[in-house]
C-alpha cells in the first residue's frame, strides 16, 4: 500500500470534489450509519448521494454546513492510498454501494482511497492539498436520486452544494439561481397553465392544456410556412408498427433500451414508434425515384415515444412522449453540401426569430470505437461521411467543436447547443447524416446515366420537439412570450357590467383576424384584473369603459408598462396584425 500527502491539484474542479468529501464526512458525523453513494464535482459545485435513517429537510443544511466549516478550519490533509481490491473491500466493508462499485473493477487494478482525518472514501481524485484549500461554498438543495439512475434501485438523498474561489462568484451564482428558479419552466408551465402531468397518465407523458396547445399550433404554423417555402412535403405515419420494421432499420439491437416493450397481437409483435425515420424511408420507397425527383424532403410533426428512465425525467426537457419537428432529406452526393447547409441556415433563421444569441455546433463522430456494438460496422463509410460533413462546415466557416464517440448509430451528426437567458444549456437542433439506412431499406434512384444509386439521407430536427422547445422558451422569455407567440395575446377588461357587450364585440372582431383573446367579465375590480393579466404574462390589456364605448376606441396597457388611451380600435387591430406577421419582439401601439 502506498500513502501520499495529496499534492495533485489546486484547481476549481478539485476544490469542488474535495468539498463533496468534506460534506460526506460532515454527514457521517451527524448520521454514523450513513451509507454513501457517489459525490462528484459538477458545474458550479458538487453533490453527494446518501442513504440515511431519516429524510433530510432544508433545516438540516445549515447544520451540515457548520460541520463542514469546522472540518475546513482544521485544514486536514487529503491523503491518497493505492490499495488492492481486497484491501479496498475491507476499508469499505460497511458501505454496500461502494462495494458494488468495487465489484465492477478488475481484480488486479490499483484502487485509490482518499483520507481526510479519520474519513476514508473510494475515489479516483484529484483533490486539493488540504481541507483549508476549500474556499467559499453554500449547500443549496436536497433532492431524491435513484442509485445509478435506475428507478428499480433504492432512492437516495442527494445534497447539492455550490463552491467558488471568491465570495463574489458565489453571490453572483446564487443570484443567478434565484432568477433561474423564477424562470423554471416547470413553475411557469404550471402558473401559466401550459402543461400538466398526472399520475393516472404516467410519468414523462405531458398533458398539453389549452394555452400549451396554442403555443404548439403557433410553432407548427411557423415551421410549416417555412418548410413549404423550402420545398418540403408533409407526410403522416402511424404510432405503432411491426417489429420487423425496426429489425430492418437496425434500431432494435442499437436502440432497444430506449423503446417501450413490444405488444403481441395475432402472433405479430408491434412496437410503439420511438422515431419516424423508418416509416419515412418506406414512403420514399413507395414508388420509383429518378435523379430528377431529388432532393425529396419529407416532413412530419410526428409523436414518438421513448422510455427514459424515471430518474432522468425532467419536466418537458426529458419526457417519454414527444412531438418532433422531424424531416428526412434524400439527395445525391452532389446535392449534399447544399442540402446540409440549408438545414444549418434554417437553424440560424429560427434562432433570429426566437432571439437566441448564444449557440455552438457539436460535430459528433464515431471515434473509431464501438463498431458493431454501438455503431454500424462500416469503417470506410464512417470516415467518408464524417469527412463530407467536416469539409462542408469548414468550407462554410461554421464554428464547431468535434466530439468523438457521440454519433448516431447510423452516422455522424451536428447537434446545436443553445443557452437560455439564465445560462442553462440545451441541445435543441440536430442535423444527422445517415449512410446505413438507404442500404438496409434498399432505397434507390435512377441516376442520369441510368444506373441505380443509393441516396444520402439527412435527418434534421431544427426545432427539436415541442416539449423541449417550449420548455426552453418558457425559461428563455421568463414566460413573457412575444405577442405573436403568447398563448393569450390580449385580455379585454370591461370597467363595469354595462361595458361587457362592447368588450364582447371587440373580442369577436379580434378572433376574426385569428387573435387569441379573452374577455375578463368577472366581478373583480379593474386593477385586480390588470394585475392578474400581468402576472399571467399577457402582452396586452384593453380596458374599455364609457369613453371607449362611445368613440369605438380602447385604452391599451402593455405588459411593458406602456399605456395609450383613446386608441381607435381599428388602429389596434392593424398594429396587432403587423406584429403577428412580422414576429415582432417588442409590441408597440
Amino acid at each position: 500500500m502506498k500513502t501520499d500527502n495529496c499534492k495533485e491539484d489546486t484547481g476549481l474542479e478539485a476544490m469542488r470534489h474535495s468539498a463533496a468529501h468534506v460534506m460526506a464526512e460532515a454527514v457521517r458525523s451527524l448520521f454514523p450509519d450513513a451509507r454513501f453513494g457517489i459525490g462528484p464535482a459538477i458545474d458550479n459545485g458538487f453533490y453527494y448521494d446518501f442513504e440515511l435513517p431519516r429524510a433530510l429537510t432544508p433545516d438540516d443544511l445549515p447544520i451540515i454546513s457548520d460541520r463542514m466549516q469546522s472540518i475546513i478550519k482544521q485544514n486536514l490533509p487529503f491523503n491518497r492510498r493505492d490499495v488492492c481490491k481486497d484491501e479496498a473491500r475491507r476499508i469499505m466493508a460497511d458501505q454496500p454501494y461502494k462495494l458494488e462499485l468495487l465489484d465492477e473493477i478488475v481484480d488486479n487494478e490499483t484502487i485509490t482511497i482518499y483520507d481526510q482525518g479519520d474519513f476514508a472514501d473510494l475515489c479516483r481524485g484529484p483533490h486539493v492539498v488540504g481541507t483549508g484549500d476549500i474556499k467559499v461554498f453554500k449547500l443549496t438543495s436536497i433532492a431524491g436520486a435513484y442509485w445509478r439512475g435506475d428507478e428499480h434501485r433504492p432512492m437516495l438523498q442527494r445534497i447539492y452544494g455550490a463552491a467558488f474561489t471568491t465570495q463574489k462568484d458565489l453571490d453572483d451564482y446564487i443570484t443567478q439561481q434565484e432568477e433561474a428558479a423564477k424562470r423554471d419552466h416547470r413553475k411557469l408551465g404550471r402558473e401559466m397553465e401550459i402543461f400538466a402531468f398526472d399520475d393516472d397518465i404516467g410519468p414523462g407523458l405531458p398533458l398539453w392544456l389549452p394555452n400549451g396547445g396554442a403555443l404548439i399550433e403557433e410553432i407548427e404554423k411557423l415551421a410549416k410556412d417555412i418548410e413549404l417555402r423550402q420545398g418540403y412535403v408533409r407526410v403522416k405515419t402511424p404510432h405503432v408498427t411491426k417489429e420487423t420494421l425496426f429489425e430492418r432499420s437496425g434500431h432494435l439491437p442499437y436502440y432497444a433500451d430506449s423503446m417501450y416493450p413490444p405488444m403481441e397481437l395475432e402472433g405479430v409483435r408491434y412496437y410503439i414508434k420511438p422515431m419516424n425515420c423508418p416509416m419515412h424511408h418506406k414512403i420514399f420507397a413507395s414508388k420509383p425515384r429518378s435523379y430528377r425527383d431529388l432532393p425529396v424532403r419529407l416532413a412530419e410533426y410526428g409523436t414518438c415515444y421513448r422510455y427514459e428512465k424515471s430518474g432522468e425525467l425532467f419536466g418537458l426537457m426529458r419526457v417519454r412522449s414527444m412531438q418532433m419537428n422531424d424531416s428526412h432529406i434524400y439527395c445525391t452526393e452532389g446535392q449534399f453540401e447544399q442540402e446540409f447547409m440549408s438545414v444549418i441556415r434554417l437553424y440560424l433563421e429560427y434562432f433570429k426569430i426566437f432571439d437566441i444569441d448564444e449557440y455552438f455546433m457539436r460535430f459528433s463522430t464515431h471515434g473509431d470505437s464501438g463498431l458493431g456494438k454501438k455503431y454500424v460496422n462500416n469503417p470506410e463509410l464512417w470516415h467518408k461521411t464524417e469527412d463530407m460533413v467536416r469539409d462542408v462546415i469548414k468550407s462554410n466557416n461554421i464554428p464547431f467543436v468535434e466530439i468523438p464517440d457521440e454519433a448516431a448509430f447510423y452516422g455522424p451528426k451536428i447537434d446545436v447547443q443553445i443557452k437560455s437567458a439564465i445560462g442553462r444549456e440545451f441541445t435543441l437542433a440536430t442535423n444527422q447524416v445517415d449512410f446505413a439506412q438507404a442500404e438496409r431499406f434498399e432505397l434507390e434512384y435512377t441516376s442520369e446515366s441510368g444506373v441505380k444509386e443509393r441516396p444520402i439521407i439527412i435527418h434534421r430536427a431544427p426545432l427539436s420537439t415541442h416539449e423541449r422547445l417550449i420548455g426552453f422558451l418558457l425559461e428563455h422569455y421568463g414566460g413573457s412570450f412575444p405577442i405573436w407567440l403568447a398563448p393569450v395575446q390580449t385580455v379585454i377588461i370591461p370597467v363595469t357590467d354595462r361595458h361587457i357587450a362592447y368588450a364582447e364585440g371587440l373580442d369577436t372582431k379580434l378572433k376574426e383576424i385569428g387573435a387569441r383573446v379573452k374577455v375578463d367579465s368577472r366581478a373583480d375590480r379593474m386593477n385586480a384584473k390588470i394585475r392578474e393579466a400581468q402576472m399571467s404574462h399577457v402582452p396586452c390589456m384593453l380596458v374599455v369603459g364609457d369613453k371607449e364605448m362611445e368613440s369605438d376606441t380602447v385604452s391599451v396597457r402593455l405588459r411593458s408598462g406602456e399605456q395609450k388611451n383613446g386608441l381607435p380600435f381599428m388602429d389596434f387591430i392593424h398594429a396587432l396584425k403587423m406584429a403577428i406577421v412580422d414576429k415582432t419582439k417588442d409590441f408597440r401601439v
